[in-house]
């Protein structure tokens, strides 16, 4: 049966939509235009502003990256989909959007860990972290970063297209979903993705733990307030992106079967790959003295 349903399933119902959503339309796309202008911004300052020219904002561009891939992979179709009186999308479209959905995913998860050590070596080890993160360390890291979140994803998308399923009750295509409407065996997705919530999700999520209650026990012990709160502005941003980005992906790969809501779930992804997007660059923003002196200076 799954061979069968593969041969003849060419595209996916989404079921998220009603018929024709103007209001959607106009929401999606200011929140995708919002997304592209603030992390486009980031990446212009990162790049023109020479005091922005360190292993830290280096990290921010790709964040900044990722973060208009995560939303370009989903917004435009959902823009598309939102006008028409049935939203679909092709089997090799879904397919395509959960590899890269999921790949952004994981080398968000594994930047994040990479940046929360950056701030460790930058406050811990302060004499030795021009060798830690020299030019060499945050190129190979970035791309490390990159690399692990497409492996990661390519997984999951193998595993996904052996799934049959014609129907999807969201609005754009994710493993979630797809497990749920799938017709077939679907217990290898399901341990890939319980793996990957370990080993792409949890670790990460506690090297930035730990890399930051060792930061907090350094910074508690310097004898300068004025250090201790310059200390604590250039981790303030990063934290708050950190929870923000591990929480809304836990609830959306980690909801319990049951209770489940279609609706509850469809907004715990659009808080996840599209909501969160648009705001990390305003974090950022205001959340970082010399992310706002670099924007300051090129108004």
């Amino acid at each position: 049966m799954a061979g069968e349903n593969q041969t003849y399933v060419t595209e996916f119902t989404l079921l998220g939509f009603s018929r024709g959503q103007p209001f959607l339309f106009v929401l999606f796309l200011a929140i995708y235009l919002a997304t592209l202008l603030g992390n486009s911004a980031i990446l212009a300052l990162v790049s023109l502003d020479p005091h922005l020219h360190s292993p830290m904002y280096f990290f921010v561009s790709h964040l900044s990256c990722l973060d208009i891939c995560c939303s370009s992979v989903t917004v435009p179709k959902i823009l598309a989909n939102a006008l028409r009186p049935q939203a679909t999308i092709s089997y090799c479209g879904c397919l395509a959007q959960m590899f890269f959905l999921m790949g952004c995913a994981g080398a968000e998860c594994a930047l994040l860990a990479v940046m929360a050590y950056d701030r460790y070596a930058a406050i811990c080890q302060p004499l030795h972290y021009a060798r830690a993160m020299s030019r060499g360390v945050c190129v190979v890291a970035a791309a490390g970063c990159w690399l692990w979140g497409m492996l990661d994803s390519a997984v999951h998308t193998l595993l996904a297209s052996r799934l049959g399923a014609a129907r999807l009750q969201h609005i754009f295509c994710d493993v979630p979903p797809l497990l749920r409407a799938a017709c077939s065996n679907t217990r290898p997705s399901e341990v890939a993705l319980h793996a990957a919530s370990v080993f792409v999700g949890l670790t990460p999520f506690l090297l930035v733990f730990v890399s930051y209650l060792r930061i907090l026990a350094t910074v508690l012990g310097m004898p300068l307030a004025t250090s201790r709160h310059k200390a604590f502005s250039t981790c303030s941003a990063h934290l708050l992106v950190v929870a923000l980005y591990f929480v809304t992906a836990n609830l959306n790969y980690n909801r319990p079967s049951s209770g489940y809501s279609p609706a509850a779930d469809t907004l715990i992804s659009a808080l996840y790959c599209i909501i969160t997007p648009m705001l990390n660059p305003l974090i950022y923003s205001l959340r970082n003295q010399e992310v706002r002196g670099a924007l300051r200076k090129a108004v």
